[in-house]
């Protein structure tokens, strides 16, 4: 597993373990969304530090690199003032001291030797090494591009979920709610109406029968003068 997998594996699980519980026992859409922010400004934090420190060490590898070409070039130079010095011991004929320093550039051509083996050992790590920052600072980049994503997604899903839940309180109001049609109650309003009406029909016909009675009596009491009359006219004469 590369630095990199190794850093935002880590992260990535971090990071969907906070937003599940988040989720999971979220009772405010709102704070759920604040805390997933939270969970990802830490995590994006967390990423950083782990690169810093990465790059911390390239840098030092690096540094390091360049310390053994230096070391190299002068263990050269060192190399190649001792071959000049002993072949001018060796023009003036003093041949011994010509072969000590014969002896020293052999000895400083093996540092240089040894050091460039290095140097040859370090050279493929470093490129590695920095191939993976590159692809941790593209990654560190992308997360900061999902957090603006979720900041600017935070006030439209808090606003969502408000409205969602405005909607089922008015739907549980309505709910409710004893449906029913106001004409029926207008109907049997109607109908009291009418019943108060006929009522008053009804009164008003018994006192017209009241008033028929009376009339009828009194032409009863005038049949009555009629044939008495009649009868004192036959007595009469």
């Amino acid at each position: 597993m590369s630095k990199k997998q190794s850093i935002f594996g880590r992260i990535s699980q971090l990071v969907k373990a906070n937003i599940n519980d988040a989720i999971d026992n979220a009772e405010d859409p709102a704070k759920m969304l604040a805390q997933i922010e939270r969970d990802y400004k830490n995590s994006i934090v967390d990423a950083e530090n782990a690169i810093a420190e990465t790059i911390g060490n390239l840098r030092l590898m690096e540094e390091d690199y360049a310390g053994d070409q230096k070391a190299a070039e002068e263990w050269g130079v060192k190399a190649k003032n001792a071959s000049q010095k002993a072949d001018q011991l060796r023009a003036s004929g003093s041949t011994d001291e010509a072969d000590k320093f014969d002896n020293l550039a052999k000895v400083a051509l093996g540092k240089q030797i040894a050091v460039e083996k290095e140097m040859s050992d370090e050279a493929p790590i470093i490129k590695s090494q920095q191939e993976v920052v590159d692809k941790l600072k593209t990654g560190l980049g992308q997360m900061k591009d999902k957090l603006s994503e979720l900041q600017a997604k935070r006030s439209s899903l808090a606003a969502r979920s408000k409205t969602a839940e405005a909607q089922q309180k008015v739907n549980d109001a309505i709910g409710s709610i004893d449906v029913m049609d106001p004409l029926s109650e207008v109907s049997r309003f109607e109908d009291k109406v009418r019943r108060e009406e006929a009522k008053v029909r009804g009164h008003q016909e018994l006192a017209m029968s009241s008033l028929d009675s009376q009339f009828e009596a009194l032409n009863d009491v005038s049949d009555d003068a009629d044939v008495e009359a009649r009868l004192a006219a036959l007595k009469a004469g």
